[in-house]
């Protein structure tokens, strides 16, 4: 390797596209499940508006998370252990085709509303509430094992740079996503918004369609809850990966104001739908950058120090979230819906604390995606990657119960300011006190010795 050779990567700043030139298929996994999350993200939104719209309730809007919570935990467990007994591709394709039918399910409720509307009712709440969770189960299998599949097609070098490239088309999806379904719930209305979701969908499942067999390395095993245990046995054992599951259920917890942003457009901000898809796309514009700009994260190595600082930054932009929340119901103004009602110091406040939530959560992201990869087996690494699914999609919704209860109960600006603060504090003390057994703290984490 020549000296040029080496100064490169010092030298990088932008994302590397590495894997996307090194392997085809995750070429196409990723391209087909950025656009297909386009989709997805638009219907996340349009599920809150659709529900807003029918209860008038903030705590109604929560319930979505709070509802579909218990199954996910199971199918992010199940469908982790699916992903480690049986061929990858397969259970990929079965999730995936019950996510679209579930979607082609809300396009049937939503248009159901809209003609009750014209009578002057509405459509019953719960058949959404069903359906939103039958959703979130099958996006769960199908995001424990699309995980699990990328280091079987990338070399092990590569594990960081494609967790940043995967941070990029996060940052699209929930950019361009709720921004594009504040503007169609606002103009051609939800039940169109839903199914431009399930016309996207196709190209995330070519993505999938076209990946190579995938079956169980090494010999093979019956599935079952035996299966489930070994799993939660090796997490037990591995004190890095458990502890990077935490700091981010803490977060998401107690970090998550996307279920006051009906009501913030609505009573706080103005702009009803337009303001909730611009908030949205600004966490997600904050997601993106922090991809873009990730080119340095190959020259870190510890890890677990990374994670922490990265958690305290967004717990700071979290109560930054609230105190502009707090400052705004105090100042005199009239909000009202479309842009001509919009307060804008306050949706530009909200927008920069969004960005900076987003921007750091993607470092903190990127960092402990990398860990669990890296430092658990293959045979093991679907059952973790269903764990893991159960922690970033159930500690949202979890978060979605937290601030739908205590915004009922106090305010809107209650949850993210105290919320920000516990971030702040409950991280930065386990990650110092909890040792594993050879006495180092998460914060000692090595990625060039990494250890789960």
């Amino acid at each position: 390797m020549t000296e040029t050779d080496t100064a490169a990567p010092r030298q990088r700043r932008l994302v590397d596209l590495a894997p996307l030139k090194a392997s085809p298929a995750f070429a196409r996994l990723w391209i087909g499940g950025a656009i297909a999350g386009i989709g997805s993200q638009m219907s996340i939104v349009a599920v809150g508006l659709q529900i807003y719209a029918i209860t008038n309730s903030t705590f109604a809007v929560g319930l979505v998370g709070g509802i579909a919570l218990i199954p996910m935990i199971i199918a992010g467990l199940w469908g982790g252990m699916l992903a480690d007994v049986f061929d990858r591709r397969r259970i990929l394709i079965i999730a995936s085709l019950t996510a679209w039918a579930s979607t082609l399910a809300l396009v049937a409720l939503s248009t159901w509303d809209a003609i009750a509307q014209d009578s002057g009712g509405h459509a019953a709440v719960w058949p959404f509430y069903l359906v939103t969770t039958v959703n979130a189960v099958a996006a769960t299998i199908a995001g424990a094992t699309r995980s699990s599949v990328v280091p079987r097609i990338l070399p092990p070098e590569l594990i960081s740079r494609a967790t940043a490239l995967n941070g990029i088309s996060i940052g699209m999806m929930v950019t361009v996503g709720p921004a594009l379904a504040g503007v169609l719930a606002a103009t051609v209305g939800l039940p169109w918004t839903f199914a431009i979701d399930a016309v996207l969908f196709t190209a995330g499942f070519l993505g999938i369609w076209m990946l190579p067999s995938l079956p169980r390395l090494g010999e093979r095993v019956s599935a079952g809850w035996g299966q489930v245990r070994e799993g939660l046995a090796f997490l037990k054992r591995a004190p890095n990966i458990r502890m990077s599951f935490i700091v981010d259920i803490i977060a998401m917890t107690f970090g998550r104001p996307l279920v006051l942003f009906p009501a913030l457009g609505a009573t706080v901000v103005g702009g009803g739908p337009l303001t909730v898809g611009a908030l949205t796309a600004a966490g997600a514009v904050g997601t993106l950058l922090a991809s873009v700009f990730s080119g340095p994260v190959g020259r870190v190595h510890r890890h677990g120090l990374a994670v922490s600082r990265a958690i305290a930054v967004y717990g700071a932009f979290v109560t930054l979230f609230g105190i502009a929340v707090l400052i705004m119901m105090r100042i005199p103004h009239e909000a009202s819906e479309g842009w001509s009602g919009i307060y804008w110091p306050a949706l530009v406040i909200l927008g920069l604390a969004m960005a900076g939530m987003g921007a750091s959560d993607e470092i903190s992201a990127i960092f402990r995606q990398t860990m669990t990869l890296k430092a658990a087996p293959d045979e093991m690494r679907g059952r973790l990657q269903g764990i893991f699914i159960v922690v970033v999609t159930g500690g949202p919704r979890l978060g979605d119960m937290y601030a739908g209860i205590l915004a009922s109960a106090v305010a809107l600006w209650c949850p993210p300011l105290f919320g920000g603060l516990l971030i702040i504090c409950l991280v930065g003390i386990i990650t110092r006190v909890t040792r594993s057994r050879t006495g180092q703290t998460f914060r000692d984490y090595d990625d060039r010795s990494p250890t789960p």
